[in-house]
């Protein structure tokens, strides 16, 4: 069975935190949504906004109680700077972290730049049967976690989430 057979169904929204990008200028963002395309997957939701805890929050919540969008990735605030607040959001609204995705990605992501994948601070989870995941906002970044992590499970963990997997 190919990749796009099995992930078509599932829907993904995509959210750039950034003060400072556009949709001229957000290539994480973009770089998303054509991996998810290209994958099989179809994007429901694009949204660029600035690092602002509620504004995540009121998103992340909007899109979760959504029933067409079962998979959350966004871009952007993983670091360590004061504007960086994705992590800390997200560890709120978690009903189940994942937190072998953050451990593998800095693992990959220290192959890739050395010591500098120690302030990476991706994560991912469950939050109301949705799966989100956070990156940090370099397209590099983005490419190594979809390419060796999230696109090679993503349907997998879907199906899991939506009780569709192991019984």
């Amino acid at each position: 069975m190919s990749l796009s057979a099995v992930a078509a169904p599932i829907a993904c929204a995509v959210l750039t935190l950034s003060d400072t990008r556009t949709p001229d200028t957000d290539t994480s963002g973009q770089t998303l949504c054509q991996l998810l395309l290209v994958g099989g997957y179809e994007v429901r939701d694009y949204l660029i906004q600035p690092d602002e805890a509620h504004l995540l929050e009121g998103t992340l919540l909007e899109w979760c109680a959504r029933a067409d969008i079962q998979a959350v990735l966004i871009t952007g605030g993983t670091g360590v700077s004061p504007r960086d607040i994705t992590p800390d959001v997200l560890a709120r609204h978690f009903d189940k972290p994942l937190p072998g995705f953050g451990e593998l990605f800095r693992m990959l992501s220290w192959e890739q730049v050395g010591s500098k994948a120690l302030s990476s601070r991706a994560v991912a989870g469950v939050v109301r049967k949705t799966l989100v995941f956070a990156l940090p906002g370099s397209t590099r970044a983005v490419t190594l976690a979809m390419e060796k992590l999230i696109l090679p499970e993503l349907s997998h963990l879907v199906r899991l989430i939506q009780g569709e997997g192991h019984r």
